[in-house]
């Protein structure tokens, strides 16, 4: 397979830092409608970056790669150094900070609300407001 090159015109694609995520650059680009749209058109494989089918929603542009997407050709164009990725390191286990224990909450039994008087439903029957519970608090049903 040789590789020959070829020459083609491209849109310019200002960023303001790098790396900038791949469906960013097609927002910004206007040549998609929103990032929804972009993810989906990078998932299908519709998205070339320089030259080579790309289905990585997240995958990290930097200045000078080329981007091809619906016939079209886009250059990203940053004046910043790319910001260094520093690898997320383990707190040793003394420095974490402990998660707080939460106690649950204790269920009202029925015996602490006061009996009410019946009311009227719309069919006109009555029906006791309190009802027997059982020991998790919760009321007891028929069908």
């Amino acid at each position: 397979m040789s590789h020959e090159e070829i020459e083609v015109e491209a849109l310019g694609i200002e960023v303001s830092s790098q790396p900038v995520e791949l469906y960013k650059v097609l927002k910004i680009a206007n040549a998609v409608s929103g990032g929804g749209e972009a993810k989906m058109a990078i998932a299908e494989g519709y998205v070339f970056v320089n030259g080579e089918v790309e289905t990585r929603k997240r995958c990290k542009i930097y200045d000078g790669d080329v981007i091809a997407f619906n016939e079209e050709f886009y250059v990203v164009l940053c004046d910043k150094p790319p910001a260094p990725v520093e690898p997320k390191q383990k707190k040793p286990k003394d420095q974490q900070p402990q998660q707080a224990i939460k106690k649950p909450k204790a269920h009202k039994q029925a015996a602490e609300k006061p009996t009410a008087k019946p009311t009227k439903s719309a069919k006109g029957k009555t029906k006791p407001k309190s009802e027997e519970r059982a020991e998790n608090g919760r009321r007891s049903i028929s069908f």
